[in-house]
């Protein structure tokens, strides 16, 4: 199989699982160099992973690579894509594409008018979890979906994070930062949004480092976003729903007895999985009965970070369409920053964005994109 040759720009925490599934998961890339405003940072990658080392300028025009992978912080997201785009290149970019609605919508428009390719993170919901649950929503085995629930209740990152002010100041927060997730898997689910309502609050006005190994730690930092959201989703489709997002709590989200999302339908209710992760258990309860484990119908239950990449690959190589592009990053990105201004706000906000509910990923695509049919090497 041909191999797209990709650049990754951003060597933070999060550039490890991408350009190693870019070098050992998937079949139709390869790793060719790696760039980062602390030349260190990007060094130390590219010894990993057997790729070079260079500027963003470099990267950016060397005409080798088609495809650059945007991993900087999420303030930067739009100028580095942008930037991208206008050297020639493909783009996928982490998670959030934006944050703030215009630069997105500009994003789509100079993507369409260079003939460029345009995707975005989060991909979890092509994982073997929310398929499973996409596939119990297609079946019209559990009649019409009637309203869903989603939760995300976390302390902060400032138990586990060195530096973690950053999660508090404007475009990052709960909303921001762990929403994307929850937003994606709703669209991929259940369809586009028409609109949204939300409250929230911010019960401190300072916070306190608390990792031990932070060189931080003990310090204060201060809190400049609502740090607990309970919002309200209506689908075009019909379907309504709640999302709940915190900072605020005791616990690890993973501990809480609320499922991470819950969707009712007429003859059953879904328990989908982790939205943050690729893999089960799916449980599925028939009318009274008791939750059972459904079978998931993917292998792709590890890491699979940049899923959506390969597809978007595939999509160049063969002119097939691809799951998360600019118009599903757009709309998610859009939905956030929604429940962002009906809390300053307090009114519902219509979107003016959509786009389509991604197909589902089937086992011969899968087989296509991925070595050893997903599993790692």
């Amino acid at each position: 199989m041909a191999k797209e040759k990709v650049g990754v720009i951003g060597c933070g925490m999060i550039s490890e699982i991408y350009m190693k599934n870019i070098s050992e998961r998937f079949a139709n890339m390869e790793l060719a160099a790696c760039a980062d405003i602390v030349p260190a940072a990007a060094k130390k990658r590219a010894a990993q992973f057997g790729c070079r080392a260079c500027s963003v300028e470099t990267l950016l025009h060397d005409s080798t690579i088609g495809t650059i992978v945007n991993l900087t912080v999420p303030a930067q997201h739009a100028e580095v894509s942008r930037q991208a785009l206008l050297a020639g290149k493909n783009v996928y970019t982490e998670k959030p594409l934006c944050v703030d609605y215009e630069s997105g919508e500009q994003l789509l428009q100079l993507a369409e008018e260079k003939g460029l390719l345009l995707g975005t993170a989060p991909d979890c919901f092509l994982g073997a979890g929310l398929q499973t649950v996409r596939h119990l929503l297609d079946s019209g085995e559990l009649g019409q979906v009637l309203f869903f629930e989603a939760n995300l209740y976390q302390r902060g990152p400032e138990w586990f994070h060195s530096n973690p002010a950053f999660f508090y100041q404007a475009g990052a927060g709960p909303i921001l930062d762990w929403g994307p997730y929850y937003a994606a898997a709703v669209i991929a689910l259940l369809g586009p949004v028409r609109r949204v309502g939300a409250i929230g609050r911010k019960p401190y006005a300072r916070k306190t480092v608390m990792s031990p190994a932070s060189p931080l730690s003990g310090r204060e930092f201060d809190v400049d976003v609502p740090t607990s959201i309970v919002s309200v989703l209506e689908n075009r489709s019909g379907v309504i729903g709640n999302l709940n997002l915190s900072f605020d709590t005791g616990f690890r989200y993973w501990e809480s007895k609320t499922p991470f999302m819950r969707i009712y339908c007429e003859r059953a209710t879904i328990d989908v999985p982790d939205l943050n992760k690729y893999s089960g258990p799916v449980l599925l309860r028939k009318g009274e009965a008791e939750f059972e484990e459904y079978p998931l119908v993917s292998a792709l239950t590890e890491n699979c970070r940049g899923l959506a990449l390969s597809d978007m690959v595939h999509s160049k190589m063969t002119g097939r369409g691809y799951r998360a592009d600019g118009a599903f990053g757009l709309h998610v990105s859009e939905i956030l920053l929604a429940m962002q201004r009906s809390v300053e706000e307090g009114c519902f906000v219509e979107l003016r964005s959509t786009c389509r509910r991604p197909e589902p990923l089937d086992s011969e695509l899968i087989a296509e994109l991925c070595e050893n049919g997903g599993t790692q090497k």
